[in-house]
């Protein structure tokens, strides 16, 4: 596989990108421990944006991992996870806020300590969602990848502070374009004694085209009709 492009978020930051219909992406835990949330929109159409309900209902799953697929609102597919080392990234627990933070890890603001301050996931999105004219009514409930929350017999949520080793890897492909959000701050439910600042590798590449056996394709009937959907959408929009 032939990197086209590389470069390293640290943790606690944030980041924005349109990655283009076919192209792949490898996000790498480099320390291990990290928390990396998305959002995906349609930069053609703003309104359209990824739907969490819908993406675990359709493909009766809690977690995402290899052979999922993450659905937008209008039951398009944004992207797929087509390898995957961790196992288990979690999609419902949201973001950290500034008061989580501040009660947790202290507030520390940039004027203190310039780039080392304690960022925020739901103000990083925030900041990010700006840039192309969103707001907070924009947000939806985000992936976390490299985190894991379970459920307890009891119904109670969880968090595995060891789910995603050093060198842990996610790729995905993109099945359409998609304007992504992206923070690599703590997760909400981070037990840690300090905040957490931990880097994520980005390497963007071209990405093979889907074969009839692809594992995402095939692992449920609703990702076919997902496939189907993203089919004519290009066609009617002329192939972009």
């Amino acid at each position: 596989m032939e990197i086209d492009y590389q470069t390293l978020l640290d943790g606690g930051k944030h980041w924005s990108f349109t990655a283009r219909r076919g192209s792949g992406l490898t996000l790498e835990d480099v320390e291990g421990g990290a928390n990396l949330a998305m959002l995906f929109y349609n930069p053609a159409n703003l309104l359209e944006r990824y739907n969490a309900p819908d993406t675990l209902k359709c493909q009766h799953t809690f977690r995402l991992t290899r052979g999922h697929c993450l659905y937008s609102d209008m039951g398009r597919i944004f992207c797929s996870i087509v390898e995957d080392s961790v196992g288990w990234h979690d999609t419902v627990g949201g973001n950290a806020n500034r008061a989580l933070v501040a009660r947790r890890w202290g507030e520390i603001g940039y004027q203190q300590a310039r780039n080392g301050w304690t960022q925020n996931g739901h103000d990083s999105f925030l900041v990010e969602a700006a840039k192309y004219g969103l707001g907070r009514r924009d947000l939806a409930a985000n992936v976390n990848f490299f985190s894991k929350v379970a459920v307890g017999p009891d119904g109670s949520l969880s968090f595995d502070p060891a789910n995603s080793p050093a060198g842990g890897r996610v790729t995905l492909r993109f099945e359409m374009d998609t304007l992504v959000l992206a923070h690599s701050c703590p997760h909400p439910m981070d037990p840690s004694p300090t905040y957490p600042r931990r880097p994520v590798r980005f390497s963007f590449f071209t990405a093979p085209a889907v074969e009839e056996d692809d594992a995402c394709l095939t692992e449920c009937a609703e990702n076919g009709r997902g496939f189907a959907n993203n089919r004519l959408y290009h066609l009617c929009a002329g192939g972009h």
